[in-house]
């Protein structure tokens, strides 16, 4: 495996390790209140609706929709020069749940807001995976 040359996650931040550990092995966990039942991510220590810090880690389905997206041209970090252009994009999870990532496996123009997406495991280094989205199958 070549070297990864882009930021990696901190896997030790006790908050966010059980997120990166369960995307490591390929199946995206997210905290869920026990008290109101919110799906919440980023990952916190108290539930962004009712302030429970009662939470429970979960599995999430992985499957969204392309909610918005853009597509780099300007190379802002030196890993990335080799991927020049490259998509990010802002998914809303079927769970509710919104987060930035990248959009891959797809051609700039078959892209369409609102097109079904799924996440795509990303096996950056032996210890690091990242959740990146592909279009639906």
């Amino acid at each position: 495996m070549a070297e990864y040359t882009k930021i990696l996650p901190d896997l030790k931040n006790e908050t966010s390790a059980p997120y990166w550990a369960s995307v490591k092995e390929h199946q995206m966990r997210m905290q869920k209140c026990d008290d109101c039942g919110h799906v919440r991510f980023p990952y916190n220590t108290i539930c962004t609706d009712c302030l429970s810090p009662n939470a429970q880690w979960v599995p999430v389905t992985g499957k969204g929709t392309l909610y918005s997206w853009v597509q780099f041209y300007q190379r802002y970090h030196a890993g990335w020069e080799d991927e020049l252009p490259y998509n990010v994009a802002y998914v809303l999870l079927d769970e509710g749940v919104g987060l930035i990532t990248n959009l891959v496996n797809v051609k700039p123009e078959d892209v369409l807001i609102g097109m079904p997406v799924q996440v795509y495991y990303d096996d950056v280094t032996p210890e690091v995976s990242l959740p990146k989205f592909e279009p639906a199958r």
